[in-house]
């Protein structure tokens, strides 16, 4: 009889970003592998797609639901391991596995930034705190990816055993400094000149990654650099908020919206230097990306950004609301070519330890072990 393994997350779009490398792992293992989510998206290496009915909000009846649909399955198919992901599918999935535990599933949940955290508002305290640790308990492998949530998990929760690694694991073959030609011929394909300043900032249009401090320190550095462009690659609920923004700070000109891309590789290499404006990170893959693309970086001071980026080697740390201090970093890079230079040298030498290589093989280990109890 094959045994068993399944993924699970909120969204279908979680598995598909991040997670293809290790089902195509167990895949080569032998392993029947099923895939637990809300969506419909075909997912490679998985052999059975389960639609669960999850809501992100925790609030939602939807998740009595999907609880009742997640412990059925659970229980019919007897997994000899199961790997839950995100905040609410890490939660159902962990109490919908209680019963399996007994007859010797293996649970690992991978903990992709607390909701709690060093300056997290206190409700967030008050709600997901409690149930995390709670639900350590039913947790056989715990995996943090930042040092803030793996310091807090090792002395606060009691999981069968507390791991960190490091994200998910960048495709450094995809993700690459370009020679300056290439670039230059990159930028007159995509409309931009050589005289550009172009920087570039890659996610979700939210309220948490606050894209609004990227578009106040254009607006300050607009007359200092007259050629600056910002890029903004993705979508989200802010979108409208902030084009209106753009256009009130008199910067619409210099702030680019470009919706969900598929060019990323492509988008960083036409680029000078990327910043993260975020409030709140797990360990960011769009920091990491642009590592591998040896760009210096001006990120804000938050669990994840602060892990990837130290003062005055590859980039600049400020505060959340500081857009002053991202600008005037901003404006140091751009007129010091030295600090560029140091920066892509430390770049492409520290990503290595965040490749996917040595991602996955830290992962194997740990499924190995698992496996083998």
């Amino acid at each position: 009889m094959v045994d068993k393994i399944l993924f699970t997350a909120t969204v279908d779009a979680h598995i598909r970003h991040f997670h293809l490398p290790y089902l195509k792992w167990f895949k080569e293992q032998g392993f029947e592998v099923h895939v637990a989510f809300r969506g419909s998206e075909n997912i490679p290496y998985a052999d059975f797609k389960w639609n669960i009915p999850f809501s992100r909000s925790p609030f939602n009846k939807d998740n009595i639901k999907a609880y009742s649909e997640l412990k059925k399955l659970i229980d019919t198919y007897n997994y000899r391991l199961i790997h839950c992901h995100t905040p609410v599918g890490g939660v159902l999935t962990r109490l919908a596995a209680r019963r399996a535990r007994k007859k010797g599933t293996k649970v690992i949940y991978t903990a992709h930034g607390f909701h709690f955290y060093k300056g997290a508002p206190l409700k967030n305290w008050l709600l997901y705190y409690p149930v995390e640790k709670w639900l350590a308990r039913y947790t056989d492998c715990l995996i943090t990816i930042n040092e803030e949530d793996y310091e807090l998990a090792r002395k606060k929760f009691k999981a069968g055993s507390i791991k960190k690694v490091d994200g998910v694991g960048v495709d450094i073959n995809r993700f690459k400094p370009p020679a300056e030609e290439e670039k230059l011929a990159l930028r007159q394909e995509y409309g931009f000149n050589e005289k550009d300043f172009i920087i570039i900032c890659i996610g979700e249009l939210n309220a948490n990654k606050n894209q609004a401090l990227a578009i106040k320190a254009v607006k300050i550095l607009k007359e200092r650099i007259p050629n600056i462009k910002l890029l903004l690659a993705g979508r989200g609920n802010m979108e409208k908020q902030y084009r209106k923004m753009a256009e009130k700070l008199g910067v619409k000109d210099n702030v680019l919206f470009l919706g969900y891309r598929r060019d990323i590789p492509e988008l960083l290499s036409i680029s000078d230097i990327a910043v993260s404006s975020s409030r709140r990170e797990g360990l960011p893959v769009n920091v990491m990306e642009a590592m591998a693309t040896g760009l210096p970086l001006v990120v804000t001071d938050c669990r994840g950004n602060r892990d990837l980026v130290q003062n005055g080697e590859n980039g600049f740390v400020v505060g959340i609301d500081d857009a002053e201090g991202m600008a005037e970093r901003i404006e140091y890079i751009y007129k010091n070519k030295k600090i560029r230079e140091k920066a892509r040298e430390y770049n492409l030498e520290n990503i290595k330890n965040y490749s996917l290589d040595v991602v996955r093989i830290k992962m194997s280990e740990i499924y190995k072990e698992m496996l083998k109890n």
